[in-house]
């Protein structure tokens, strides 16, 4: 999981303080992804040196708070629409970056589905007009039978993404996948070190 992507994608729907991002994080990857509050933190730290996140003041309990540059803003967006990565690692990221795009609000997610779902099927296109060597290994043919599977699964549970993400909320009538900013507060958090 891209920690700094997805903290940027996060914060495309406003200001946001460290253990915020902590908790959302864990919560909009279905616990797939257990991250260090100090990760969180030092992250925060690099965006803002490299302009992608700004301070945007603090909480009425001084924690500081953090906002998307324009930069930071283009950047989320192009994480949360973009589908491709190495081979060992698209299993991973694909579940990461839907998971968090399909808890945000005014993401295009059938576009982003529509992506991964085409670059998962030319991987099985791929994978079935290779010629195999007469002299491949047991090892070779198990791990190209694994890709082939990893592929089925990925095309199955994008069409489990869809059909959820169709299905209206039970009170509201909006997709049940969006959720807002947890508004509760932690019981700790980096709070400002006060001046000498």
């Amino acid at each position: 999981m891209s920690v700094r992507s997805s903290i940027l994608a996060i914060l495309t729907m406003g200001p946001a303080y460290g253990f915020q991002l902590h908790g959302e994080l864990q919560t909009r990857t279905a616990g797939r992804r257990v991250i260090n509050v100090g990760q969180i933190y030092s992250t925060l730290e690099r965006l803002v040196r490299n302009g992608s996140v700004e301070p945007a003041g603090s909480t009425e309990d001084g924690l500081p708070l953090y906002r998307l540059t324009a930069a930071g803003r283009a950047e989320a967006l192009a994480w949360l629409q973009d589908t491709e990565s190495d081979p060992p690692a698209a299993w991973n990221d694909m579940l990461d970056r839907v998971l968090i795009a399909s808890s945000l609000p005014n993401i295009d997610l059938p576009t982003l589905l529509a992506g991964y779902r085409t670059a998962w099927l030319l991987r099985l296109d791929r994978g079935a007009s290779l010629d195999r060597p007469a002299g491949e290994s047991g090892q070779d043919r198990l791990g190209a039978a694994a890709e082939t599977a990893q592929a089925h699964a990925a095309l199955a549970w994008l069409d489990t993404v869809a059909t959820v993400a169709a299905d209206p909320g039970p009170l509201d009538g909006g997709t049940p996948l969006h959720r807002d900013l947890n508004p509760l507060r932690p019981k700790r958090g980096r709070r400002p070190t006060p001046a000498s």
